[in-house]
């Protein structure tokens, strides 16, 4: 089975889930504008969310999957299942502990952490302190999900991982639809979208456990135990929780930072939401399906075949991600305008959240990177080092966002966050290539030049075009006409691309069909039942 088939599982899941995400927040975006209630959700929202990166998604699918792969490898199902079992014990009772220990806390958390900007704002403050309360028992949800997830992906089952985030936003969706018919005012609909964030959880969970269950491994709960297994997965999964969300690590002291300014922090999360559509559809895909495959590699000693892994998914990745942010680069405002500008979202918005992801553009190549780059480290289970390289990016923010918020507002956030991402995926590929783990590549490199060509050709079309069509895309035209003139953008700019792509030798349809196949022993793995 080829990796492009199960990066496309993967991504088909992810692209689901991210276009009803656009439709939640232009539901979201007409009901509470970027006014205070959609800034004290949120931020609320961010909380577990970024817990949820931490402690489940990065950690598990970093330390998780190689290690249950091997107890797959050593001991069959039957030692799989053991391992789990222990595993989901601990991970039970820590996330718990740690649960209980935030809702009690979550007062001061919010004031002195989450969102410090909203103290001097009593009635801002105690609607955060309430969502906040209402959605965290999600991280339990959700961490226990990802753990499924990772079996799921270890067994080489994409789709029902893939598929569950997208309850998420269709309850959501649901939610506000429901306030909109009801007329329900802004307080009502955050308190509805906290408790649909929660329900959402439980039946993302649901999914999972039944696929792992049909996979034929059902998992009992275990008194918890730190048994050789979970003390090696707490070694390896401490420093991969905190590299695999560095992401969200980085949008966490966005909006602690943005909390100061009105509006600021729903404006990044509104950018956020486009530009994580070609990071979520390309980038996680990648990053999902490349580690267990690496490791798998890597294990069999098969070292040509893990360094083509990692250079076709690279090529594979930049041969998407390039043009997608030329197109947040060059048309930014045009998106958010179609996507998000009406009811109580104002032209004024629509301008500051357009500056806002033009910024994130130029950042998304290097964030798709680090999800290609990672999982060198990880199926070696080297995950210190992209921890240290995690930590410095950090700083690397946090000094940049501080330095640039007083003067810029939330692009000096957006600023910050595209130059850490740029430092990290940097450091990260110059450690493999000291290393020796990433082989130089003529296909790679006598590619990449001429996809940037492509992409640059692109984004000067985009521009001309958008220029030209300036009426049709201005606020005061119909949204029909608005969409239908940046559909028509967005279609010739594709087949322009493409075009360019295949034209300038930057693509051809080996490197989309059977160059990136795997060799040897592993293509004769079944295909995925899902």
């Amino acid at each position: 089975m080829s990796l492009i088939r199960k990066f496309a599982t993967v991504a088909s899941g992810t692209l689901m889930s991210r276009l009803l995400g656009f439709t939640r927040e232009m539901l979201m975006a007409a009901a509470v504008g970027t006014g205070p209630i959609a800034d004290a959700f949120y931020a609320a929202f961010q909380f577990p969310n970024t817990f949820r990166r931490l402690f489940a998604e990065g950690a598990f699918n970093a330390a998780f999957v190689p290690l249950f792969a091997k107890e797959i490898e050593a001991n069959g199902v039957d030692g799989a299942k053991r391992f789990s079992e222990e595993v989901f014990g601990v991970l039970f009772t820590v996330l718990l502990a740690l649960t209980i220990v935030m809702e009690l806390s979550m007062p001061l958390l919010v004031r002195y952490a989450i969102a410090p900007g909203f103290s001097d704002q009593p009635e801002k403050l105690a609607v955060t302190v309430s969502l906040a309360t209402i959605m965290f028992p999600y991280l339990i949800c959700m961490s226990l999900g990802a753990m499924m997830a990772g079996m799921l992906n270890s067994l080489r089952r994409y789709f029902a991982a893939a598929i569950a985030p997208v309850f998420l936003n269709v309850i959501l969706i649901g939610v506000l639809a429901y306030a909109w018919y009801e007329g329900k005012d802004g307080p009502a609909v955050g308190y509805a979208l906290a408790w649909g964030v929660l329900a959402a959880g439980i039946v993302q969970l649901a999914i999972v456990w039944i696929a792992v269950r049909h996979a034929g491994v059902s998992i009992g709960l275990r008194r918890p135990r730190l048994t050789p297994n979970v003390k090696r997965l707490l070694w390896l999964a401490l420093p991969a929780a905190i590299t695999g969300g560095i992401t969200q690590i980085n949008q966490l002291i966005g909006t602690a930072i943005a909390s100061s300014r009105a509006g600021a922090v729903s404006s990044l999360n509104l950018a956020d939401r486009v530009y994580q559509l070609p990071l979520g559809v390309v980038g996680i895909a990648v990053a999902i399906v490349l580690l267990p495959e690496l490791a798998r590699a890597l294990r069999a000693g098969n070292a040509t075949e893990a360094s083509n892994l990692q250079n076709r998914s690279v090529e594979f990745t930049l041969f998407l991600t390039l043009p997608a942010a030329a197109a947040l680069l060059t048309m930014s405002e045009p998106i958010v305008r179609v996507l998000y500008e009406r009811g109580a979202f104002t032209p004024d918005d629509t301008v500051l959240v357009a500056k806002v992801l033009a910024i994130f553009g130029l950042g998304l190549p290097a964030f798709v990177l680090i999800k290609a780059f990672t999982p060198g480290y990880f199926a070696r289970e080297d995950t210190r080092t992209p921890m240290i390289f995690a930590a410095i990016s950090v700083v690397v923010n946090v000094s940049l966002a501080l330095w640039l918020f007083p003067s810029m507002g939330a692009p000096g956030i957006a600023t910050a966050s595209a130059v850490a991402g740029w430092v990290n995926a940097a450091m990260l590929l110059g450690v493999l290539v000291r290393r020796g783990h990433w082989g130089g590549d003529a296909g790679l490199m006598k590619r990449t030049p001429r996809l940037v060509v492509a992409s640059a050709i692109m984004a000067a079309a985009i521009w001309y075009a958008a220029s030209y069509l300036e009426p049709q895309l201005a606020s005061a035209s119909p949204t029909h006409t608005q969409a239908a003139a940046l559909g028509a953008i967005v279609l010739c700019a594709t087949v322009l691309y493409f075009a360019a792509a295949f034209g300038l030798g930057g693509a051809d349809i080996g490197m989309l069909r059977r160059s990136i196949r795997r060799k040897g022993g592993a293509a004769a793995a079944p295909p995925d039942p899902d």
